[in-house]
């Protein structure tokens, strides 16, 4: 893929170089660089272990592991090829072993990986990891069991594409293809960094649709909708919500009746009930906020217009729960019983058709 060059009066065309001739590799660069820079990728992830194979077969080791800010692991595949080879399908074997992941171990392998990048320093993984997830060090901090992949390559195939794309239809499932690609111009290595799966600009879009495809896939299977809920608040049942509006609505009405929004956010899954510094009343000034305090966040992925107001802070509810939907109703309703707020799964007559 060319570079063009405005050269005066005409443009001057630089095509782009092969990671092979200029002589650079893997792991000893491409990763090396990347682990400490890793923002180039996603302005959202912490490396936490390089070289990862905690299981019994060490010949296979994860490039990169990441965290993002929400509590999901992310596994980083690199190749220097120009179709990426079959990296798709080891990024998934390694996604599947490290999903059952506790925090604990993931703490272990970021004290690991401190102490070979930083072998003088006297670190506290545990407490840079509460730091990164914006948790207190008294708070309980879950790893989600969904694994984000993130593949990097000088380019990738018709059959890696392909794959990719089938693959994000499901829900859960995030991988992203981002495509390196060198320049040798004027004795100067330059990288063309960009994210190509999905596009950055459409990855919402295309996250939403492809869950909206499962989903009418399931209902033509056997007419039923299993996704959604009604809350129950004293007895009283309301009507049926989708995924998400169900936790959303679960979180308001906890609040109406007297549970501290600080007392929720410490039973949930990190990064998805977020505070803010400062009180902000309009949904303009709490995505104002959300973006300059979590620099890099997908304000869309946000309840940005049911924000709570809570002593000196605003608390905003994150969208998209997937498969943690129901084990957060069941937590929130568990651990505060005193609000009589509980859940159902909305049965075929009782479930309505509101979007």
């Amino acid at each position: 893929m060319p570079l063009y060059e405005i050269d005066g009066d005409r443009l001057r065309r630089h095509d782009n170089a092969r990671f092979a001739a200029l002589g650079i590799y893997e792991r000893n660069d491409l990763q090396r660089l990347l682990r400490d820079d890793i923002a180039v990728l996603s302005p959202d992830l912490l490396v936490v272990a390089e070289e990862f194979g905690n299981w019994e077969d060490s010949r296979r080791r994860i490039d990169l592991l990441a965290v993002d800010k929400t509590g999901h692991l992310v596994v980083i595949e690199l190749k220097r090829t120009d179709d990426g080879g079959h990296m798709e399908l080891q990024a998934l074997r390694y996604a599947a072993m490290v999903s059952a992941m506790s925090f604990d171990e993931v703490v272990a392998a970021y004290e690991d990986h401190l102490s070979r990048l930083r072998p003088d320093d006297d670190v506290d993984a545990r407490a840079e990891l509460l730091a990164w997830l914006d948790l207190g060090s008294d708070e309980a901090p879950i790893i989600s069991s969904d694994v984000r992949i993130v593949l990097v390559s000088a380019d990738f195939g018709r059959e890696l594409t392909t794959a990719v794309l089938w693959l994000n239809r499901f829900d859960g499932m995030d991988v992203r293809c981002v495509r390196l690609i060198p320049y040798l111009i004027d004795g100067r290595i330059l990288l063309d960094i960009q994210q190509v799966i999905p596009l950055p600009e459409t990855a919402d879009y295309q996250i939403r649709v492809g869950r909206k495809v499962a989903e009418q896939e399931r209902r033509g299977s056997d007419n039923r909708d299993w996704t959604r809920y009604h809350i129950v608040v004293d007895g009283q049942v309301l009507p049926d919500e989708n995924k998400r509006r169900a936790v959303r609505l679960m979180i308001q009405k906890l609040i109406e009746r007297g549970v501290a929004a600080a007392a929720i956010g410490r039973v949930l899954p990190p990064g998805r009930f977020r505070p803010l510094e400062g009180e902000h009343q309009s949904e303009e000034a709490v995505q104002a906020a959300l973006m300059q305090q979590y620099p890099g966040v997908e304000v869309s992925r946000w309840f940005t217009e049911h924000a709570v107001v809570e002593d000196g802070r605003t608390w905003v509810i994150r969208r998209i729960w997937g498969r943690n939907t129901e084990p957060t109703l069941t937590t929130l309703q568990d651990r505060f019983p005193e609000a009589k707020v509980s859940f159902q799964r909305a049965t075929p007559e009782s479930a309505g058709e509101q979007p």
